[in-house]
């Protein structure tokens, strides 16, 4: 789902004389003139740029997400427990969550415009090596990216453990997963940008980043070449307006929904795969979900009816039962 300023100004040496007077019974012989020292000065030392703030509508989406994870705490949710006592499953549970979440779309596109239905699908996921980079809008404070890369970091290597799958962070210009946290002036002025990232996009997915309703807290678009099962590119955009949590849980969501885990079930639980937001944070459920994933008795471009006998056999070979 302000700045900081500062400059240090260097104290400079104006000139430093050292007299010695030598005492003696006859008067000294003449001194000779001192010498000239230089004035020595430090070159003057540019401020540093003002950091833009934030627009007014921004920050009125801070209180508004600020009021919102306030509620959703109070109602017990947005939990980050990662094995939940009171939400157990088993096997046969997990091999039908992961039909369900891994192979149906989230969206379809209708009118040129995403709307959320979901619909029957191939898996899919990466074959390619990730390779993650993180941007910041220009409103987004230096204390903030700071939190945010070392959550992405720590996330990343945990998924990379999970699947298997080399995932690593890179640079912006070598990156094929990309994380833009944008504030809402820096969101609506994205299209450059996205058209950069990924040349062809469609205009629907534009406009969904966009046309961003408040009710979305995070987004994750994946890219495949031609009728290819298999992502090449991916853009995630997540709201710099979410207090540390929500942006939390929309790392957890969106990379693992990047990665091929692509539509929410509200059959499944325990979670983060599910609107109801009870769980904001990567679940063990969730965790074996991604290893069935990249499980390589899975291929790419498998439909439901192929892959769910597999699925069945590793989901059995992970648990073998109730947890």
């Amino acid at each position: 789902m302000t700045g900081m300023t500062g400059g240090m100004r260097a104290g400079g040496v104006a000139g430093l004389v050292a007299l010695m007077a030598l005492s003696a019974c006859v008067d000294p012989p003449a001194a000779p003139p001192p010498a000239v020292v230089p004035h020595l000065t430090q070159p003057p030392v540019a401020p540093l740029p003002e950091q833009p703030q934030p627009g007014e509508a921004s920050r009125a989406l801070s209180a508004y997400y600020a009021r919102v994870q306030t509620d959703l705490l109070a109602q017990g949710l947005l939990r980050g427990d990662t094995n939940p006592a009171d939400a157990p499953f088993t096997d046969a549970m997990l091999a039908r969550n992961f039909v369900r979440i891994a192979l149906f779309d989230e969206y379809v596109e209708q009118g040129g415009e995403l709307r959320q239905q979901a619909r029957i699908s191939r898996l899919r996921r990466w074959e390619v090596p990730v390779r993650i980079a993180v941007e910041f809008g220009a409103t987004i404070p230096a204390e903030q990216q700071t939190r945010d890369r070392a959550s992405v970091a720590a996330y990343a290597a945990r998924l990379a453990r999970l699947t298997g799958h080399p995932i690593r962070q890179t640079t912006p210009d070598t990156a094929n997963f990309h994380i833009l946290f944008v504030n809402e002036d820096d969101r609506l002025a994205l299209e450059p940008r996205l058209r950069a990232l990924a040349p062809g996009i469609a205009h629907s997915s534009v406009r969904a980043v966009l046309n961003l309703p408040r009710s979305t807290y995070c987004l994750v678009v994946g890219f495949s070449e031609g009728d290819s099962a298999t992502y090449a590119q991916a853009i995630v955009i997540i709201r710099g307006e979410h207090p540390d949590l929500m942006r939390l849980a929309c790392i957890h969501e969106e990379l693992a929904q990047g990665l091929g885990l692509v539509n929410d079930s509200p059959q499944a639980r325990p979670t983060i795969f599910n609107d109801n937001e009870e769980f904001g944070l990567l679940t063990r459920h969730d965790e074996l979900l991604l290893k069935i994933l990249y499980d390589p008795r899975l291929i790419p471009g498998m439909t439901a009816a192929e892959a769910a006998p597999i699925v069945r056999q590793i989901a059995a070979e992970l648990l073998g039962g109730p947890v």
